[in-house]
This record gives C-alpha cells, sequence and structure tokens, in this order.
C-alpha cells in the first residue's frame, strides 16, 4: 500500500517520539529494580566477607596477644622470685618518678652513667622492634604487679614531666625514700668534706711540728717551703757544684787506694777550684762569674775518674762512710750547739752589767733620805692589787713593771713589791727612783735581809750548803769538752741555785698582811689590764694558772719520776701541768692548807733528787697539786723563747707574754720576731742605756 507523503511521514515521527518517552520512562524503574535485586546482595555478600576476615585476623590477633600477656605473667611470677625486694622498690620508685618505662626514656634520662642504650639513635622513638616493645611492656608489667600488691596510699600528688608531659604519681613512700636519699647524699658530702678538713688540719700541723725543728738563719733559702714558693729549678747551679764536690771527693779517696796519684792531685786541683767558687753561696745569684767554667772542668775530670775508677760496690762504700761521718759531726755540732746557749742564757750580757754597775755607784753617793720611795703607806693595803716580783735583771724587772702599768686602768691602785739579791739591790732601788712608775706604788727589798729565811727552815739552803750538792751543781762529772758538758751545764745554771727562785713559796711569810697576790716571772711582758684576774673565783684553791697540757709533754710525768712509788701513789701521771710566770694565789687559803709545810716535806724527801731532777715548777706542781684553778689561755701565752711558730694573733691578743726558755729577749740568741714585744716598753735614749751601749 501506498502510503500519502505527507500523512504517512508525520506519523511516523509521532511514533518515533512516542516510543523514546516509554523507553525513558521504563528504565528507572528497571535500574532501581536492578540494584536492589542483584547487586545489593552482591554488596551484602561482599561486606559480610571482609567482615569475616577481620574477625578472623581480629581474633587471632587477640589469641596471640593472650598468650603474649600469659608468658609476661609468668614471666614476672619467676622474676619476683629472682629479683630482690630492694630492687623491685627501686623499679617502682623510679615508675612513680619517671613515668612508665620505655627504651626512649632509658635513652633520653638513663638512670645512672651505667645505664646505656648502645647503637640507637636517640631520636625515632617509635622505630622499636617487636623485642624491644616486648622489653618494654614487660618492665612495666612487672611494675604494675608490683603496684597491685602494695596498699594503697592515702594521698598522691600526680606531676607532670617538662619533656614529654606524661604524668606520674608522687606517693608519700616515694617522697619518703626521695628524702632518705637526699640525706644520705648530704650525709657522704658532709663526711667527705670533714675528712678533706681533718687531711688539711693533718698535714698543717705535721708542717708546724716539722718547723719547730728548723733554723731558718741556719737554712736560708732551704727551707721546708721551699717547693712550694719557689721554681724547682733554682740554684739547680748550686747543687749541681756540691753534687761534683761529693763525687769529687769520693773518687780523690778511690785514686789514692789505687795508687792512681796524678788523678788524685788533679782531683784534689779541681776540688778546691770549686770550692774557693762556691764560697758560701746558697743561691745561683751568689756565685763567682768563674762558676760555670770551674763545672765544666769538674765534669771533665770526674768522667775521667768514672772511666777509670768506678766501681758500684767501692762507690757505695765510700758514699756510706760520708753519710756516717757527717752525721756523727751533726750531732757533735748539736752538742756544741746546745752548751753555747746555754751558757748565753746563764749569762748576763755586758750591757746590762754595766747597768747594773753604774746603777749601783749611783746609788750609794745618794744621801740616805732620798733613797725612800713615796706612797708607803699602800704596801699592806688589801684593797689595792699587788704584784710580786723576784728579779736580778734590772732591765728585765723594769719591761715588767713598765708595761703593766702603761696597761692599767687605775695605775694609781697597783702596788709593785720587788725583791732582789744584794748584789742588785742599790741597782734596783736607783732604777726606779731615776724612772718612777708614775701613780704606781713601788718597793725594793733584798732577799738577804729576810733572817727568818735560813738553813734551819729552809730545806733548799740546807742542801746547798752539803758537799754531794757542790758536787752536783758545780763538778757535774768534770766534763772535759764542749760536747760532753752540755747534758751538765743546765743543772749548773745560777737560776736554781739562787733563792729569788725558791722564795715564790714564801709569799705569805714575806707579805703576811695581804689576802691576794699576782705572782710575775721578770721574762714576761704585760699587754693587758690585769685588775680582772683579782675577781676570778678560785673555788677555794689556792693557785690560779694556766693550763699547759696541750702537748704531753707538759703532763705530771714529763717533770716527775713515777718509778719512784712515793711519786706513783700520790700523783697521777696524765695530770696536766700548768705554768710559772703569772699566778695568782690566795694567801689565806694558802695559810689554811699550810702549802710551805707541803712544799717543805717534798722537798726533803727529795734531797738526794730522786723524785725531780731541778727547778721550781716540779716541787710546784707536787705542792699545789689538786690546788690550782685554770685560767683562761688569754690570760698568759707561752714559749716565746723557744717556739718560733706561736700565732701572732695568739700573743696579740694575750694578756701576758711569757719569754721562757733560752732565748731570752735581752740576749743576742733571741728571736727577733719576738723582741719588739719587749723592746717596746724600753725607752732607748736613756743616758744610762746609751752609755752602756744598750740601745744599740
Amino acid at each position: 500500500m501506498r502510503l500519502k507523503r505527507g500523512s504517512s511521514g508525520s506519523g511516523l515521527h509521532r511514533h518515533i517520539n512516542s516510543n523514546r518517552g516509554r523507553c525513558c520512562g521504563i528504565n528507572v524503574p528497571v535500574v532501581v529494580l536492578l540494584f536492589f535485586c542483584v547487586f545489593a546482595p552482591l554488596l551484602f555478600f561482599m561486606g559480610r566477607g571482609i567482615h569475616s576476615t577481620a574477625d578472623a585476623a581480629g581474633n587471632e590477633a587477640s589469641t596471640t596477644g593472650q598468650m603474649a600477656n600469659w608468658r609476661e605473667q609468668m614471666a614476672v611470677q619467676h622474676l619476683k622470685s629472682l629479683l630482690s625486694k630492694e630492687l623491685i622498690e627501686s623499679m617502682t620508685a623510679n615508675a612513680h618518678d619517671m613515668g612508665p618505662w620505655s627504651l626512649d626514656s632509658l635513652r633520653k634520662n638513663p638512670f645512672s652513667s651505667s645505664w646505656k642504650v648502645v647503637g640507637v639513635e636517640m631520636s625515632n622513638k617509635n622505630n622499636f622492634t617487636s623485642d624491644e616493645q616486648s622489653f618494654v611492656r614487660f618492665v612495666n608489667q612487672t611494675v604494675l604487679d608490683v603496684k597491685k600488691e602494695t596498699p594503697p596510699m592515702k594521698k598522691d600528688i600526680i606531676f607532670t614531666t617538662a619533656d614529654d608531659h606524661s604524668p606520674f604519681v608522687d606517693t608519700p613512700a616515694t617522697r619518703t625514700r626521695r628524702q632518705l636519699r637526699e640525706k644520705r647524699r648530704e650525709k657522704r658530702a658532709a663526711q667527705l668534706a670533714q675528712q678533706d678538713d681533718e687531711t688539711t688540719v693533718k698535714l698543717e700541723n705535721a708542717a708546724i711540728e716539722r718547723s719547730k725543728a728548723v733554723d731558718s738563719a741556719v737554712l736560708g733559702k732551704y727551707n721546708i717551703w721551699r717547693r712550694d714558693n719557689e721554681n724547682e729549678n733554682s740554684d739547680s747551679t748550686v747543687r749541681l757544684m756540691r753534687d761534683q764536690i761529693i763525687m769529687a771527693r769520693v773518687y780523690s779517696s778511690l785514686a789514692m787506694t789505687k795508687k792512681k796519684l796524678d788523678l788524685y792531685n788533679e782531683l784534689l786541683a779541681r776540688l778546691k777550684e770549686s770550692q774557693r767558687a762556691l764560697g758560701d753561696a746558697t743561691t745561683d745569684a751568689d756565685l763567682q762569674h768563674s762558676a760555670p767554667e770551674r763545672i765544666k772542668f769538674m765534669g771533665q775530670v770526674l768522667t775521667k775518674a768514672k772511666a777509670e775508677l768506678y766501681d758500684c760496690n767501692l762507690v757505695t762504700r765510700r758514699l756510706r762512710a760520708m753519710l756516717q761521718s757527717a752525721d756523727e759531726q751533726v750531732r757533735s755540732l748539736k752538742k756544741q750547739s746546745t752548751f753555747l746557749s746555754q751558757l748565753a742564757a746563764k749569762t748576763m750580757p755586758n750591757g746590762i752589767h754595766c747597768l747594773s754597775m753604774r746603777l749601783t755607784i749611783d746609788y750609794y753617793l745618794l744621801p740616805p733620805e732620798k733613797r725612800k720611795f713615796p706612797r708607803s703607806e699602800n704596801l699592806e693595803n688589801p684593797n689595792l692589787y699587788h704584784y710580786a716580783l723576784f728579779s736580778d735583771n734590772v732591765l728585765a724587772a723594769s719591761v715588767v713593771v713598765n708595761s703593766a702599768v702603761v696597761n692599767a686602768k687605775e695605775p694609781e691602785k697597783h702596788v709593785f713589791h720587788l725583791v732582789t739579791d744584794k748584789l742588785n739591790f742599790g741597782a734596783m732601788n736607783m732604777w726606779f727612783l731615776l724612772n718612777p712608775p708614775g701613780k704606781a706604788t713601788i718597793h725594793v727589798e733584798n732577799v738577804d735581809e729576810f733572817k727568818w729565811l735560813n738553813s734551819s727552815y729552809c730545806p733548799v739552803l740546807r742542801q746547798m750548803d752539803s758537799a754531794a750538792m757542790k758536787e752536783y751543781y758545780f763538778k757535774a762529772d768534770h766534763p772535759t769538752t764542749l760536747s760532753a758538758g752540755s747534758s751538765n751545764l743546765k743543772y749548773r745554771n745560777p737560776k736554781y741555785l739562787s733563792m729569788l727562785n725558791h722564795l715564790r713559796f714564801y709569799l705569805p711569810q714575806v707579805y703576811p698582811k695581804l689576802d691576794k697576790i699576782l705572782f710575775l716571772d721578770d721574762d714576761i711582758v704585760v699587754q693587758k689590764d690585769l685588775t680582772g684576774l683579782w675577781s676570778v673565783d678560785l673555788r677555794g684553791k689556792v693557785n690560779g694558772a694556766v693550763e699547759t697540757c696541750g702537748q704531753s709533754f707538759h703532763r705530771f710525768d714529763k717533770y716527775l719520776n713515777f718509778s719512784n712509788p712515793n711519786i706513783a701513789k700520790n700523783f697521777d701521771p696524765n695530770a696536766c701541768g700548768w705554768a710559772y710566770g703569772m699566778n695568782m694565789f690566795d694567801l689565806n687559803e694558802w695559810k689554811k692548807k699550810d702549802i710551805t709545810g707541803i712544799y717543805h716535806k717534798w722537798q726533803n724527801m727529795n734531797e738526794d733528787r730522786v723524785l725531780w731532777k731541778l727547778g721550781t715548777l716540779p716541787p710546784g706542781l707536787i705542792t699545789f697539786y689538786g690546788l690550782t684553778h685554770p685560767l683562761e689561755k688569754s690570760w698568759h701565752v707561752l714559749g716565746l723563747g723557744y717556739n718560733p711558730s706561736i700565732d701572732r694573733a695568739e700573743i696579740e691578743n694575750a694578756a701576758v707574754v711569757h719569754y721562757n726558755g733560752n732565748m731570752k729577749p735581752w740576749l743576742e740568741i733571741a728571736m727577733t720576731k719576738y723582741r719588739g714585744y719587749w723592746t717596746k716598753y724600753i725607752n732607748l735614749s736613756h743616758p744610762y742605756l746609751r752609755n752602756c751601749h744598750l740601745s744599740e
């Protein structure tokens, strides 16, 4: 059938368009249907499969973790049985202080220098191996288990570290342990500091003891402080020359033994040249200009001698013989030095002897009415301050009186009682008539005019008249040499034979109307007002004195013979000694306890000198045993006559300084460093002193 062009074309177009609309309307529901019918079940089954796989993997990991935790728990139980309680507590405390353990914390903050992680960088903290992580979990689990077993504390304080801000707990137990650790550290540090201080003090004391035996005037620059203050290479030329001289003497003796006369003469010639070049030099600066040349020539000769004569055994024997010979010479020189020092100590210098003679002549030229001192009414006034001074040295007595008056706050209340012998009686009176002690009162007496002091009353005077005592004091085994007489000369010192030295045991008889009196030796210097001594409570004792037992040689066993039963049963060998020189005596208590009678008793027992050797200190220690009250040490400082190492501050703070020993300040052998404390109270421009050359 033939269709019409117009109608048929338009109808076809409408048909096609209608079909397109239907197709689009049908597709949307179909797609949705297909999604729910096909794709949704597919997605459901795929998701379920993946979930099942994840559950299986999770179950497997959980099982593995449980097995690891079980192994860790078993290891913790075994670890507790192996480790000590202290170590576990330390781990717990460190966990409290620093948080849970980790290898990164060990790398950053090691607990001590021995905790090190070798071969691992400090950064990169997440780069842990499975073994490291297992170790960390294991340690933390151990700490947690220990903490579970520990009873909970009442109050915990949580802190955060500055680096990682991880919190940790500070319990009272932790704080207690920390405090204990800090106390232990402080105690150890104090012990170490104390040990250092004690070591320093011991070294200083040892150096002081060594310095006491060193005569700096003789040794010059060779002293114990040389290494501290000087270069080790200083004066090396002097030492080299001395060494060469020693070796030259050795080789010269060997050359003579082996009859090599040419070498012997050459060594002697070089030896004399070196000795002349060295002279008395003690430093390189003191050497002559020819010293280097002499050293060179001596070195050549010694090299030649060594090549021809050296034998180790012979040289050793020769050096040993020289050492022994030098040691014997040193001992002999020491004895001679002791003898000469004791001789100098017992003699009176020419200047003081001259002064005494001139004063004596002028005194007896005075008319009798001008020989009297003023204020004689004060001599028996018990309300004043009375001093007793027994001396035969005019210059020394003047220093004692002058220094006491200068430093007194109220000099008009001070009374000085001087006693001397008949030889110096005129000189002592004349000096104080010419040089009165200001407003103070002074009186001079002659011991030979004490008629009550005779041999029938005084044991010492009776013993001095005996033949045995004269033999002992004046002959002393008849030494024929200086060194032989050194040990006996001290027994013949005039002070032990003078009654002035023993008059101190008769104070109540000399001053019967006084209550208290201060006894002074003539080798002391007063530096402060002494009136405070009269207000010291002696607590019923007779003698107030400064004790000297800081050293072992100042105890009773060094003065008395404790092998004698009379001494051993009555006295303690370790009892503390005390010093004469400045003593406050209560004369009322003296009379009550009959001190003079006690002295007489023991002096009679010592007639054959079996209880003590000599002097007045041993009988004084016996007589006043248990009757001496110790005074403060600052009242009386001793040793300026023998000890070169007294602290200067101690001397300057002392009320009285004492030149006890052989080196008296008026002698040439006195120590220069201490002489100024004595000479400051002498008017060196005085015409009498100038005429006797005492001002030089």
